[in-house]
């Protein structure tokens, strides 16, 4: 983590215009990454944990991932992936206590798509957030989700229709309130 210019636990010293370029890329990107990794899993407590951890990955490989055509997207892909595991790993949990709900301040619409997008089953989610909140293209959502482009197409459609049926009668019932970056 980037404290005061200094970087706290990591052994290695960087060099300063690594952790000039690392700083900027972190504080331009964390906020909108904790949004859209929350849109995809419905929680924003965990979603901030697995943000953090992938810059923290980025952090330790950042000679490479810098390099990369999109390091933002190789972040928000380590961050999917955490919280797939996290949630694995929470199906095998038989018991679970209650822990009190943390909330990233969301405005009205945002609220209603948010609860929206949680009804969604999970391949239709991914494929409306990715593309809606995220930007990426039809091709990019197949390569990111290992899936066919037409697979990525039917997610898409039924996916606006089923988030259109769940948004009907409510003030956000068009989809511009998905975008939160």
């Amino acid at each position: 983590m980037v404290e005061g210019g200094k970087l706290t636990g990591v052994g290695a010293k960087p060099d300063t215009s690594e952790l000039a370029t690392f700083d900027v890329f972190y504080r331009s990107t964390r906020d909108r990454l904790a949004i859209q990794i929350a849109a995809l899993t419905g929680d924003p407590v965990e979603a901030v944990d697995h943000v953090q951890e992938a810059f923290i990955r980025a952090w330790s490989r950042w000679g490479r991932v810098r390099q990369l055509d999109d390091p933002e997207g190789w972040v928000r892909r380590v961050a999917h992936n955490l919280a797939v595991s996290r949630w694995r790993r929470g199906r095998r949990t038989v018991l679970r206590p209650q822990v009190p709900d943390a909330r990233i301040e969301w405005d009205d619409g945002q609220a209603e798509v948010v609860a929206a997008l949680a009804t969604l089953p999970r391949s239709e989610r991914e494929a409306v957030v990715w593309h809606h909140v995220i930007g990426l293209s039809v091709e990019e959502i197949a390569v990111e989700l290992h899936a066919p482009v037409g697979t990525v197409k039917s997610w898409l459609s039924r996916g606006r229709k089923h988030l259109g049926e769940a948004l009907a009668g409510t003030e956000a019932a068009n989809l511009e309130a998905l975008e939160m970056t």
